[in-house]
C-alpha cells in the first residue's frame, strides 16, 4: 500500500479564513494534512519573520479532530519554519499549499504577499509548494469554483510533478466554474502600485497616515498572468526565489575595476 503524502498547509488570512478551510477540505482527499497558520490576518507581510518576540503555537480543532492543526502567533513564513523544525521535525513534507488567499497575488503583488511567501519559504527548503489565490477580497467569498480547480492542480502536482520548478503561483478569476475558460501557464505581468497616503489625526490630534492606492498594469502581452485573468483563465506562474538579473551581469563589469 502506498503511503499517503504529508501535505503542509498555511495562509496569510489567518486560520479562521474561509479560503484555508476550502484548501484543507480539498487537500484532505489526497494526503495527511498538517496545518500551521497564523492566529490572525497577516496579509501583505511578505517574507517577514519574527526575531524580537517569542513565537507560540497552540493546537486547534477548527478543522475537526482528524486534522492536525496549529495556530501560530507569527507571520506566514514563521508558520512554515515552525512546521518544518518543530511540528514536523525530522519528517518528510511532500507538498506545501498556501491559501486560498482572499484577493489577487498576480503580477508584482507576489512581492508583498504573505500567502506566496509561505509557499516560497517551503520551496527554499526543497519542498514543492503552491500558492493559491482567488480574485475576491470578500470575507464571505465563494470558493466553490476554486475548490474544483485546486483539486485538479493538487492531483496533477502529486501524480505528475511540477516540472522544472518547485513553486507555483496560482490565481483564480472570480467566476462560476462554467465561465472559466481553462488554465494558462504564464509569466508575471509588469505592474506597480500608484500609492497615496490619507492623512488624519487621532483623538490627541497627532497625525497618522493610511496607505491607499491603485494598481497599474504596464503590460499588454498575452502571455502574462494579468492577461489570462482578465480573459477568464486561471493563471499559473512558475516562480523562483533567485532574484539575480543574470543578463545584467556583463554590463556591470566596470564595477569590478579597482
Amino acid at each position: 500500500m502506498n503511503k499517503k503524502p504529508t501535505i503542509l498547509i498555511s495562509n496569510d488570512d489567518g486560520i479562521t479564513a474561509s479560503g484555508i478551510r476550502t484548501l484543507v477540505d480539498v487537500a484532505s482527499e489526497f494526503g495527511n494534512i498538517v496545518v500551521v497558520a497564523p492566529n490572525s490576518p497577516q496579509s501583505a507581510q511578505g517574507h517577514s519573520i519574527t526575531i524580537e518576540d517569542p513565537i507560540r503555537i497552540h493546537r486547534s480543532d477548527i478543522f475537526g479532530k482528524d486534522i492536525i492543526a496549529y495556530e501560530c502567533t507569527g507571520t506566514p513564513v514563521d508558520c512554515i519554519k515552525i512546521a518544518k523544525n518543530v511540528v514536523l521535525k525530522g519528517k518528510d513534507i511532500d507538498l506545501c499549499l498556501s491559501g486560498i488567499n482572499h484577493g489577487s497575488n498576480a503580477s508584482s503583488n507576489i512581492i508583498y504577499s504573505g500567502t506566496m511567501s509561505a509557499a516560497m519559504e517551503a520551496s527554499m527548503e526543497g519542498i514543492p509548494a503552491i500558492g493559491f489565490s482567488l480574485m475576491d477580497f470578500a470575507a464571505d467569498a465563494d470558493f466553490s469554483a476554486s475548490a474544483k480547480i485546486v483539486r485538479n492542480i493538487i492531483r496533477t502536482a502529486l501524480s505528475k510533478g511540477m516540472g522544472k520548478t518547485n513553486l507555483l503561483n496560482v490565481n483564480i478569476p472570480k467566476l462560476p466554474f462554467n465561465e472559466i475558460k481553462g488554465i494558462r501557464i504564464c509569466r508575471q505581468a509588469e505592474g506597480h502600485w500608484i500609492e497615496d497616503f490619507v492623512e488624519g489625526k487621532d483623538p490627541l490630534q497627532r497625525p497618522y497616515y493610511w496607505l491607499t492606492g491603485k494598481y497599474e498594469y504596464r503590460d499588454s502581452g498575452e502571455d502574462s498572468d494579468i492577461w489570462a485573468l482578465e480573459n477568464n483563465y486561471v493563471s499559473i506562474v512558475p516562480v523562483k526565489h533567485d532574484l539575480t538579473l543574470y543578463k545584467a551581469i556583463p554590463s556591470l563589469n566596470h564595477f569590478s575595476e579597482l
